[in-house]
Formats: C-alpha cells, structure tokens, sequence
C-alpha cells in the first residue's frame, strides 16, 4: 500500500526534499505525480526524522512543486527479470531499448541484492577461456573471479570488451553460459558499436545488453550497474547459468556519485568523491563468485579508464583494492600497433595459479607462463640498454632476449580483436617464441616438459 504527500519542499538537482512522511525507509521507491499526469521516478536516499530526502532519476526540469505530490510505494526498486531476457537490449533501467515487448516476468528482484554469505562461498578455481592470449596464458581469468580492465582515454577497450564478450566461454559447459553486459555513461556511438558487434556475430543470443547513454540522467547511471548485477544473479543462481559480467565504464558511474554526493553537500574526500567511495564499489564488485550447492557462477570484468593514466587515482586504486588483479593497457604497445595492447608485466590475475594445470589447461602452463613472464621482462630491459648505450654493448645472450621480446609482442599479445584462440594454441605459440632461447636459458620450465614441448615444437 502506497502513501501520498503533497509536502514537496524543495528541489535542488537531482536531491528532493518531502516533509512529513511516516514509516518511509532507505531505498524506497517514490513515483511523484504531476499536474498533468506525469510520473516520475526517484528513490529514498536519506531520512531525517519526518523529511525525506529523494534522488530522482529523471531530470527535474519543469517540475512544479506546489502541485505535484509524493507517491511512496513501500518497496526498493525492482527489476522484472526472466530467460527471455537473452538476446534482448535495455536501457539503464531495465526498459527496453530494442522495440521489443516488455519482459513477462518469472519474478521481482531488489536491484540491490542479497548479501552472500562468506561462509557459503565457494572458491574460484575454473579456467574461463577468453581466447585472449595475453590474458588466457599469463593472466588467467578463473570462474567466479573479479578482474579489472585499467584502461586510458583512447585505447580500444570497447574492441577488448566485445571481443571478451563474443569468444569468453566455460569449457565444458555445454553452452550454458551467459553474458550480461552494462554499458554506463557511454556514447550513442559506443552503444551502436556494441549492438552492432553482437548481432553480426550472433552473439547478442547469450546476452543481455542494458545501455545507459552518456545523456540519460545521471542518477540513472547508478542504478544501471544494479539492475545489470540483479539479472546476472537472476541467471546465475536461478537458471543455474555460468555467467560474465562486462561493465563499462566504470569511471562515468564513479563521476556520476560524486555528482550526487555534491548534491546533497556532502563532505568530500580523495579528489572530491565520497568518502564512501569504496564501499559503494564494494557493493558492486562482492557480487560476483560463486555459492556452495549451486551450479551457477558470477564472474566480472569491469572496465574503467584511468584519468590522467594515473593508476594511483581513486577509482582505479580502490578497484584494486576490492579486486584479484588488474589486466592494464599500455599507450605504448597502442602506438606500435598492438592490438589488444595489453601490458602483461603490470597486469596481474591473483587467482590465476587456481584455474591452470593438468585438467583445467595443460599440465606445462603455470611453468611456461613464468618463463614467459621471465623472458619478456630481461628482453625490454636488453632494448633499453640498447636504446642507451647502442647494440654493440649487449651480449650474445641479451641480444636474443630483444629478438625473443619483439616477437611476444607481434606474435603473442597482438592478436587483434577478431582472433579467437583456444589455451592450446596459446601454449603452443609460446613454446615457439621460447625456441628463440637457448635451453641453458630455460631454467624455469621442469625437465620433462622441455623434452616433451620442446621436442614437438620442433618438429
């Protein structure tokens, strides 16, 4: 049962203030009835004894106060979710954007979410395959994992994020697998792009796209991370779905809560965002992981572009924080032309010992990767010592761990964004690419994977 109250006070940006309210709680959602007949939407965002403050989710402009009045409906927002949701684009609010019909709801769901019991989680510890190299092979996405994309304001991470999105699978699933991706604050042409790449290559059939564009209210880029996180949960724990969640940009929803937080004067802290900044990240990225006794899973790939590219401002520095690593695109790989441009020395996936080996991989992964890893790391540092003091000053040894350095970035990391490799292949590319070195050099990978890998490689 609903309350109305015509004690509208005050109306500052996005921020309400109603008067005289009774029984109202936190999160609860409010309809405010025009004159003419219009609704629109908000949500409770503080209560003060008998005053409401209310955050709209539309823009406030034309709204007269003096004779609308508050509707309380006495529950948090929800969003109808069902299987039907596949295949189906939404704005930042869980309407359709596609022309399609209304979803026909299998049930309701508070876009805010249960907490998972810690004692019921279960570990990460399933391979997911992205068909990435640079990420497959040295930093390893595991099932349940939460694992950042720290990009910079030019990079191709929207050709990275379809490209997860396409080729990511469960091994082993038997297609049981889903992708809900959120698009937040983003450009018409951005979301365009998206939709476009998933029709043309049939794989908008596994998704659920919910586009918030970067001229929708900006409350609104808020809620769309929720609503996208309440129907993962809805196929992950209900449809039993292994599910991979891709937001971006998670920048434009921290930007958007400094927007409110201003709003409602708030005292500000790290470069004038909230100090609840990473709390209300938290409640974002502790969605994700899986539940002991359920089959499905949540795993999240968030996306945010670093101001400045610095990595120790707030956003990308709290998402470390709360995450299991970051996967971090590099200017400079962009600038030669390496596509995706990912940094694998900085880059890092905490659970990634957990999904590699015998069963979930090949048994030779975890011991080519640290080579790998080795390699690559001695041969930047030989062509910058070459940069400096000229190729005669390197050794025999350093001027094969620069040549072995050049070929991982052509042949390993620069893939494009339309290759789909399988763990295999990966594996096998980089045994090739440590062929470069002399076995003497190969002192991380056991004896008896040399003579079987290295072996067959050659031939």
């Amino acid at each position: 049962m609903y309350k109305e109250y015509k004690t509208i006070r005050e109306v500052v940006g996005p921020l309400m203030l109603v008067e005289g309210v009774e029984g109202v709680t936190y999160n609860e959602l409010v309809e405010i009835v025009c004159k003419n007949g219009e609704v629109r939407r908000g949500k409770v965002l503080e209560i003060d004894r008998d005053k409401a403050v209310v955050q709209l989710f539309e823009n406030a402009q034309g709204l007269q106060i003096a004779t609308s009045k508050a509707r309380f409906l006495g529950h948090a927002q929800q969003l109808a979710v069902s299987k039907d949701m596949l295949g189906r684009v939404f704005d930042g609010m869980g309407n359709p954007r596609d022309g399609g019909v209304p979803v026909i709801p299998d049930k309701l769901l508070d876009v805010n979410g249960e907490p998972i019991n810690p004692a019921a989680r279960d570990y990460p510890n399933e391979f997911i395959q992205t068909g990435v190299s640079a990420i497959d092979g040295l930093n390893t996405l595991v099932r349940g994992q939460k694992l950042p994309v720290f990009s910079m304001s030019g990079l191709p991470h929207a050709e990275l994020a379809a490209q997860i999105a396409r080729q990511a699978k469960v091994r082993g699933s038997d297609g049981n697998f889903a992708v809900v991706f959120a698009a937040i604050g983003i450009t018409f042409e951005e979301a365009q792009f998206f939709i476009d790449d998933f029709k043309r290559t049939g794989a908008i059939e596994r998704t659920v796209l919910f586009t918030n564009l970067a001229d929708d209210p900006a409350v609104e880029r808020i809620a769309t991370p929720r609503i996208a996180l309440t129907c993962a949960e809805y196929l992950a724990f209900d449809c039993d779905m292994h599910v991979l969640v891709i937001m971006t940009d998670i920048t434009n929803y921290a930007e958007a809560l400094r927007e409110v937080s201003a709003a409602r004067r708030e005292i500000p802290g790290r470069r004038g965002y909230p100090g609840y900044l990473y709390t209300d990240l938290a409640s974002l990225y502790e969605r994700a992981g899986r539940i002991r006794g359920s089959k499905g899973s949540i795993t999240q790939i968030p996306i945010l572009t670093m101001p400045e590219d610095d990595k120790t401002h707030p956003i990308p520095d709290l998402t470390g924080y709360i995450t299991e690593g970051q996967i971090i695109l590099s200017r400079d790989l962009y600038k030669k032309g390496v596509n995706p441009p990912i940094d694998v020395l900085p880059s890092l996936s905490r659970l990634k010992d957990k999904g590699i080996g015998a069963g979930k991989t090949r048994e030779d992964h975890a011991d080519t990767m640290n080579q790998l890893f080795a390699a690559y790391a001695r041969g930047k540092e030989s062509k910058e010592l070459s940069a400096i003091l000229g190729e005669a000053a390197l050794s025999d040894v350093d001027k094969l761990y620069a040549k072995f350095a050049e070929a991982f970035e052509a042949r390993y990391i620069d893939q494009g964004f339309e290759t789909d490799r399988t763990i295999e292949e990966t594996l096998d590319i980089g045994w090739e690419l440590l062929r470069i070195l002399p076995k003497s050099e190969l002192k991380r990978i056991r004896t008896e994977y040399l003579e079987k890998y290295l072996k067959e490689s050659e031939e």
